[in-house]
């Protein structure tokens, strides 16, 4: 499997739709996967094999799979992690859906109710960290 990148990437990850991520995830939980292995998974959601090849040779092209020949057939792998697909996706949806401003964003999870004592520590603990980081920020400048 090809060495996958963390964290920053020197390139930004580009915008994949809902079919593509899924396929992407598919990919990524399996660790490599043939067009026919994700066709056959993909058949009871009315996916031709067809379409699902466009859609993994779209993400090849957009870099975030390789493949290689095994046999007779190619093998795809994920080049970057699940994580960094999602925060592009969210950073995205951030500034073409929010304008740039999380405050929707914010608003929706305070009124929702629909957080878990889990997630409400693991919010905690990110607002913890930028808190931290704007104090390094500033005692650096």
């Amino acid at each position: 499997m090809p060495k996958k990148k963390t964290g920053k990437t020197p390139n930004p990850i580009p915008t994949i739709g809902a079919e593509e991520m899924a396929i992407f995830q598919f990919i990524q939980q399996k660790s490599a996967a043939t067009v026919r292995e994700v066709a056959d998974h993909f058949a009871d959601h009315g996916k031709a094999r067809t379409t699902v090849l466009t859609v993994m040779d779209r993400l090849r092209s957009k870099g975030l799979l390789s493949r290689k020949k095994v046999g007779a057939s190619f093998q795809y792998q994920p080049c970057v992690e699940p994580s960094v697909v999602i925060q592009s996706m969210v950073k995205d949806f951030v500034r073409r859906v929010l304008g740039g401003s999380i405050s929707p964003f914010t608003a929706y999870m305070s009124q929702s109710g629909e957080m878990t004592e889990s997630e409400i520590q693991e919010l905690k603990k990110v607002v913890a960290e930028l808190e931290q980081k704007q104090i390094d920020s500033k005692a650096n400048s």
